[in-house]
């Protein structure tokens, strides 16, 4: 296969997977904006008329009907039909890590030109970073320098900044500020898939066996939501920031401007969250 060939196929898949990628992120996020505007709105006015088990409620209209918003805390029965929502955040996840395939680890992206690293060890290193970085937020987050949500926030903060700042020593400066926007995604994926859900899912056969589902399994699970209510600003600014690179990873003080639109973000999506 020729040079110019496999650099049309790369063109290609490049395009398709950045528009799935965007597509789904805005399934993603959009859900998780639209559920904590719910959440900072329900408490206005309950029917008298209604369950007692029902503690708030919230009336819609959206395009030709009319919705009807129920929070309970645990159902009398369990409904036959039980949206999940989880692909949202698979499809982003798995997409956005194909790019990073595509365009850093396989196009070259991933270097400066002088570097004399292999590909394949910034690779190896770039993917280390996502599983680390998981489960150091995890140590942290649970540790009881997280039961303090600003000195969780402070050392995260520091954290983050000191990560880019190493990776920008080894990787060209935008390969080392969207590996930071893919540890943010792996995270808020990872928060779906392996602390969410699974406490969704003890909390449902809870219900189903007439058991009083574990109320810390909620505000857990709820927790992990919040952070990632709070990492998505910052990562819609790391993905249009390749559009801005003289004010963004291309400035000698783009960790500054990281830091400063990280703290713009969670300062954004506190107040959403009300």
């Amino acid at each position: 296969m020729c040079i110019e060939t496999a650099y049309k196929i790369s063109e290609y898949l490049n395009l398709a997977f950045r528009w799935f990628h965007i597509i789904a992120g805005i399934s993603w996020i959009g859900q998780t904006y639209l559920f904590n505007w719910r959440e900072k709105t329900l408490p206005l006015e309950v029917d008298p008329d209604a369950d007692n088990n029902v503690s708030v409620q919230l009336w819609m209209v959206h395009g030709g009907g009319f919705y009807l918003v129920e929070k309970q805390s645990k159902p009398k029965i369990m409904p036959r039909t039980l949206h999940w929502f989880k692909w949202e955040s698979a499809l982003t996840w798995i997409s956005g890590f194909f790019l990073l395939i595509i365009v850093y680890y396989m196009g070259g992206l991933m270097l400066e030109p002088d570097s004399e690293m292999g590909e394949l060890t910034a690779a190896l290193i770039g993917i280390g970073v996502l599983i680390l970085g998981f489960g150091i937020y995890r140590l942290l987050w649970s540790s009881p320098l997280g039961k303090n949500e600003y000195v969780g926030a402070t050392i995260s903060l520091i954290l983050i900044i000191g990560l880019f700042i190493s990776m920008d020593q080894i990787f060209s400066s935008r390969a080392a500020m969207f590996h930071i926007g893919a540890l943010f995604g792996t995270i808020m994926a990872a928060n779906v898939w392996i602390i969410i859900l699974p406490a969704q899912r003890r909390m449902i056969a809870a219900v189903e066996n007439n058991q009083q589902p574990d109320m810390l399994l909620g505000a857990k699970a709820k927790n992990c939501s919040k952070h990632n209510t709070y990492m998505s600003i910052p990562v819609i600014f790391i993905m249009i920031s390749s559009h801005f690179p003289v004010t963004t990873y291309g400035n000698t003080d783009n960790w500054l401007m990281l830091g400063i639109f990280i703290l713009i973000g969670w300062a954004a999506a506190k107040w959403m969250r009300g």
